[in-house]
């Protein structure tokens, strides 16, 4: 028995790829294929089923991809719906992977057609359970991503997800892994511990969910406090129940190097300047009406969060960093890419092109700058949450989610001198580079962003909830 789990940190996304007498099983893909199929042939095994605990929202599947290349049937759970060639499984029905078991655990609540898998090894004692977006470590799946109106609430799929959790999951012994299928960061869920796995002994013991007493209790605590979905959440969703181009063509047709005259021409009022280099080295120069989404980051999440999907997109990315960028962005679901600036930012440089900057400001020179500036407003861009749990008086927050509706910085007035800073820095000049493409253009970055502010002397910290939203 051979089990794997790859990880991609900036989705926290887990994948995984189970292989037993040279046969192979994938759970929950990402939509650049070619780490299964070189695992499958290092291993010289074949990928026989491809599993997939629910419709994602987070990311795109690899499933469509990976069935095409394999000839492997492509199962989802009960209740799915989807005019896509897949199996749909029975609750309880079970597949074969060489000496291994998988048994299906239909598990509703995140989603209807929610899935587990549980893996049965060569004796058949349950070994592990794969359980999607139903349980992680520390946490359940979110209950409002499938909300149907009146017909089916919030409320009604926390109960499902009691019901499924109680009568599926419970039952399975203490040493049983469990394998999910995000981590800390994932906007799945609302409180993910940092642990990629776990055991269903420890989950009863520690998660908050797993260890509500009633179901009318366990409805209050996963519902309580949930932040909205990111935008890319219901696009994602609808693309994986309905299909996608192939990777092979995405990258076909934003593979193109662009020199500075075709560049020019393709840009518009319409088109995307995505600039995917470092914050710090954007903020030092780039071109005018770019957004900053640097690679360092949780890139593909603030891409989906913040930009539109209808829209052609143009790259400036580092030499070298172009293929990345576009896998990374179809993982989310951007397939609109038309080239990128051949040479990068310093070919348009070099070629004496406008440029626009970003002014930055250590914090104590912020600190030093609120007393003598009346018009100095400082803009905290970090969620409600951290902005609640210490700010500086008087500060602004608008958190960067909002920022994708130019509509929340119509407050902004043109004789406030802004100085931006979010948690470290990477978020603030992504919000930053969105304020300049709206003509905002009397602002600074705070180098370090909270992180530093508050290590300042005699730094007034203020913990209270004033939210702009």
């Amino acid at each position: 028995m051979f089990i794997k789990q790859l990880y991609t940190g900036c989705l926290s996304e887990a994948a995984y790829y189970i292989e037993s007498n040279g046969e192979a099983a994938v759970i929950d893909p990402l939509r650049d294929i070619d780490v299964y199929l070189a695992l499958a042939n290092e291993r010289k095994a074949r990928i026989k089923y491809i599993f997939e605990t629910h419709f994602h929202a987070d990311f795109v599947s690899g499933h469509i991809d990976l069935g095409k290349s394999t000839g492997a049937p492509i199962v989802y759970g009960p209740l799915t719906e989807t005019k896509l060639p897949v199996h749909i499984a029975k609750n309880a029905e079970k597949f074969k992977i060489g000496d291994l078991t998988i048994e299906v655990l239909h598990t509703p609540g995140h989603t209807l057609e929610s899935t587990c898998y549980l893996l049965k090894d060569a004796t058949g004692k349950d070994h592990c359970v794969f359980t999607g977006d139903t349980l992680f470590a520390g946490d359940v799946g979110r209950p409002d991503l499938a909300q149907k109106g009146a017909e089916l609430t919030m409320n009604d799929l926390a109960g499902m997800m009691y019901d499924s959790i109680h009568s599926k999951l419970f039952p399975l012994a203490d040493d049983v892994i469990v394998y999910p299928a995000h981590g800390a960061g994932s906007a799945c869920g609302k409180n993910l511990g940092p642990n990629t796995n776990s055991t269903i002994g420890e989950e009863k013991q520690f998660n908050y969910a797993m260890k509500a007493e009633t179901k009318e209790q366990f409805i209050k605590e996963v519902t309580d406090g949930i932040p909205p979905p990111p935008q890319y959440f219901p696009i994602n969703a609808k693309i994986n129940k309905e299909g996608y181009d192939s990777l092979d063509e995405v990258l076909m047709n934003g593979m193109k190097a662009l020199s500075i005259e075709e560049f020019k021409n393709l840009i518009d009022d319409n088109a995307i300047l995505l600039d995917t280099r470092n914050a710090n080295l954007f903020t030092q120069g780039f071109i005018p009406g770019s957004i900053s989404i640097g690679l360092e980051g949780r890139f593909a999440e603030w891409a989906g969060s913040l930009l539109s999907f209808d829209a052609p997109m143009l790259l400036v990315t580092e030499p070298g960093k172009e293929k990345e960028t576009i896998i990374r962005l179809a993982r989310v679901g951007f397939d609109k890419v038309k080239g990128y600036l051949k040479g990068g930012f310093d070919a348009w440089k070099l070629a004496a092109e406008k440029i626009d900057i970003i002014v930055a400001v250590e914090a104590d020179e912020l600190m030093m700058d609120i007393p003598h500036d009346k018009n100095l407003v400082v803009l905290d861009v970090r969620r409600s949450t951290e902005y609640a749990d210490g700010h500086l008086r008087d500060a602004l927050n608008i958190p960067l989610n909002d920022m994708a509706d130019p509509f929340n910085l119509a407050n902004l007035e043109e004789d406030q001198n802004l100085y931006v800073h979010c948690g470290g820095g990477y978020r603030s000049v992504i919000a930053a580079s969105l304020m300049k493409r709206q003509g905002i253009h009397n602002l600074r970055n705070v180098v370090g962003g909270w992180d530093k502010i508050k290590e300042l002397e005699k730094v007034e910290i203020v913990k209270e909830v004033s939210v702009l939203n």
